[in-house]
């Protein structure tokens, strides 16, 4: 069959953007490649006709003419292709910007889908419920606390202005007795009570009176 119909060329692949981009930036190297050799010529050109005269020094300058005609038309053609290149790269940024679009938004749908499935498995009245119950608990702890630190025995009435008075006493007794220690004396708190006199004689003597 092959032989009567002959074999099905392949189609080759078109050409990436890539080697769009290489081909056309080694063009343009080699145009600026033959402009540097151009302006080395002009150059040599220049100095000739510095030293040449009549006849030489017109045959020269034509030279350097063609030399620079030649030069400018390889300018224009850089700067077309460079033009190209710039162009060919501006696609392959906007195609990669297309992909990187792509697998964001896909991303977004996923990561929607995603967070859809979590949010079925919440119950927004059992939160509020459990939240409500945290909040009832710590005020039952709140007043539990406050009872548990009751201070008992302490009447509701004492004025804090007898408690200072009292307290502003109690110093200057300290320091009268401090100063009593200081002389040589007997703090008061160190002195025996006052009791009644010890009774002398027998007790069963004045039984029998």
């Amino acid at each position: 069959m092959k032989r009567l119909f002959g074999k099905k060329k392949e189609v080759a692949p078109p050409p990436s953007l890539n080697d769009a981009a290489s081909g056309v930036g080694s063009r343009v190297d080699a145009l600026d490649e033959r402009i540097k050799k151009l302006d080395t010529e002009l150059r040599g050109y220049k100095e000739k006709l510095k030293t040449t005269k009549g006849n030489s020094k017109a045959l020269v300058q034509k030279r350097a003419m063609a030399c620079l005609k030649k030069k400018r038309a390889y300018e224009n053609q850089r700067d077309q292709l460079a033009g190209q290149q710039f162009n060919i790269e501006q696609a392959g940024f906007a195609i990669e910007s297309a992909k990187d679009t792509v697998t964001t938004v896909a991303a977004m749908k996923a990561a929607n889908t995603q967070l859809k499935k979590q949010y079925k498995e919440f119950n927004i009245d059992e939160i509020e419920d459990m939240t409500d119950d945290m909040a009832d608990m710590m005020e039952d702890m709140n007043e539990i606390n406050e009872a548990m630190g009751r201070t008992y025995g302490v009447p509701d009435d004492v004025d804090e202005a007898d408690l200072e008075a009292e307290l502003d006493l109690l110093g200057e007794e300290l320091e009268a007795e401090e100063l009593e220690a200081e002389a040589g004396g007997t703090p008061a708190y160190l002195q025996p009570a006052n009791l009644p006199e010890e009774p002398s004689g027998d007790v069963g003597d004045k039984k029998e009176e």
